[in-house]
């Protein structure tokens, strides 16, 4: 018997949302993504999707700025 997949969520302050979908972002750019299989390049692309719904923060003029405080918060925690 298999066992149906389910929704999963986790957290992540909006700190670590941003460092995230900027990291994300610069290895898609970059091409430095490995991937041994198409679900995985998949998983990646959605993943950044969604970030990309949820924050304002890469639209704005300050990005970097934004950017290196955010980075500044989470090695902080």
């Amino acid at each position: 018997m298999t066992t149906p997949f389910r929704n999963v969520s986790i957290a992540l302050s909006s700190a670590q949302a941003l460092v995230l979908f900027d990291w994300l972002t610069r290895c898609d750019d970059e091409g430095s993504f490995t991937y041994v299989h198409d679900a995985e390049e998949r998983v990646v692309w959605e993943l950044q999707a969604q970030l990309e719904k949820l924050l304002v923060e890469p639209f704005d003029p300050g990005y970097a700025h934004l950017l290196e405080k955010a980075r500044a918060e989470v090695v902080d925690d």
